[in-house]
């Protein structure tokens, strides 16, 4: 791939996979001294709360009990992540 481009390496218990971005765009993201994967994770946690937020929130069938769960326990790590809460962040509260 192109010399302006940079490719970071997820890694689970038993898989990676691979991603493939513009460089600049995360020079464009970057706080201070924030590395790229600092970047890419921050992404990672955001999509995935929003993405369980709208689940829980704004899909038909997604209030139950166990999605219920899976987004206070994301939002929780989404806290810990941001030192604010995903509403604070958004300005989108229920």
């Amino acid at each position: 791939m192109a010399d302006d481009t940079i490719t970071l390496r997820i890694e689970g218990d038993d898989e990676t996979d691979e991603i493939t971005l513009p460089a600049e765009i995360l020079d464009l993201m970057r706080e201070n001294d924030e590395s790229d994967p600092e970047i890419v994770g921050d992404l990672a946690l955001f999509s995935c709360a929003q993405r369980i937020h709208a689940t829980v929130h704004h899909a038909d069938g997604g209030d139950t009990e166990q999605y219920r769960a899976i987004e206070e326990l994301t939002m929780e790590l989404f806290e810990d992540r941001f030192g604010a809460s995903y509403a604070e962040l958004t300005g989108h509260q229920h």
